[in-house]
């Protein structure tokens, strides 16, 4: 009996592997997902579109980057682990050209926002809803995210990609 259920398991896992899609092929070592981006959008639905403004005012939605694959990266710099990787995000998307990078950030300071980007090299889109706090606001709900930095990779006709809480995952992905 023990024998039969061993089979049926290694069966099972053998077809769940068999039908993951491309993003969760991707392994990396320490791998934060299963613990931080189980409420994330997963790979193959659509990306919720959201309506949120640039630094200087201008109203962005995104369905305005249709036809581009999309890196949304949602942040904070007040977040340790956000200011921790801004030098890898900035040499992806310096490799990646062709892909469009959009901060959203969770901050609630403009001019703060600003010059931290400036001063980090950050020459990428930066979004917010407003400049409302993390769990105020409507987009970090609709991409269910609990814990930053939470990275998407959507593709040009706005599905997901790949949902993380890693960069070493979005630079594997870009890669591949």
């Amino acid at each position: 009996m023990k024998k039969i259920f061993l089979l049926a398991m290694m069966a099972l896992t053998v077809l769940s592997c068999a039908n993951r899609p491309k993003s969760a092929e991707i392994t990396v070592s320490d791998d934060l997902d299963p613990e931080y981006a189980v409420n994330l959008v997963k790979a193959g639905e659509k990306a919720p579109d959201f309506v949120l403004t640039d630094l200087d005012g201008k109203t962005y939605t995104l369905k305005d980057f249709r036809g581009k694959t999309v890196v949304v990266d949602f942040w904070a710099t007040w977040c340790p682990d956000c200011r921790e990787e801004i030098d890898d995000l900035v040499r992806i998307h310096k490799e990646h050209p062709e892909v469009e990078f959009l901060g959203i950030s969770f901050d609630t300071d403009a001019e703060q926002l600003r010059k931290y980007t400036a001063e980090h090299g950050m020459d990428w889109l930066q979004l917010s809803e407003g400049f409302k706090k993390w769990k105020e606001t409507q987009v970090s709900e609709a991409y269910g995210v609990k814990w930053i930095p939470t990275k998407y990779v959507i593709s040009p006709k706005g599905k997901v990609l790949l949902s993380t809480v890693m960069t070493e995952k979005v630079e594997l992905f870009l890669n591949q």
